[in-house]
């Protein structure tokens, strides 16, 4: 087992504190898991996340200036707009993978009363 140092633990907590700042919130992960299964209209995304509009806006603004997300203007009558994860998003994968094994163990633990 690695020893942990005061540095070690302080770059931990920063570099976990930057995940956190990206992907945090309640909406971000649930949009990248709406989007994994492809391209999505903002109609679409916020129906599929249950989520409003003024909070997908902001949201999906915030994954595109962080690289996860593309928005595509469709040349369409009334203009539509497209999102989809771009390949910096699967660097993600193995963090949602981590999140969604723990959370079938953790709603296990619960329907069966342990803690």
């Amino acid at each position: 087992m690695a020893k942990h140092t005061i540095e070690s633990c302080a770059k931990a907590k920063m570099a976990i504190r930057d995940t956190l700042d990206i992907v945090g919130g309640k909406w971000k992960l649930v949009l990248i898991s709406v989007l994994q299964s492809g391209k999505k209209g903002f109609n679409e995304l916020s129906r599929e996340a249950a989520i409003s509009p003024r909070i997908l806006s902001k949201e999906l603004q915030e994954m595109e200036m962080n690289g996860l997300v593309s928005r595509k203007v469709c040349d369409t009558k009334p203009v539509t707009v497209q999102y989809e994860l771009t390949p910096y998003s699967e660097t993600l994968d193995d963090v949602l993978t981590a999140m969604e094994k723990w959370g079938f163990q953790h709603r296990n633990n619960i329907i069966q009363g342990i803690k």
